[in-house]
């Protein structure tokens, strides 16, 4: 039986941060019961934590 194979989307740690001149900002948020170094994955009604699994729900 052949293996199936699956595409595994490949998130990048540069995609996370804006670089302008000499400074750079983070445009994901940090989880705050994690610490600075794990982001929240933004998803459609709310972010959450791939690590903790901590959520927040978006305010419509």
């Amino acid at each position: 039986m052949a293996k199936k194979e699956t595409s595994k989307n490949s998130v990048k740690k540069s995609n996370a941060y804006d670089i302008k001149g000499d400074s750079l900002t983070r445009i994901k948020t940090a989880c705050p019961k994690c610490g600075p170094g794990i982001f929240m994955a933004t998803h459609k009604n709310r972010v959450s934590c791939g690590k903790c699994g901590y959520t927040q729900f978006n305010k419509e």
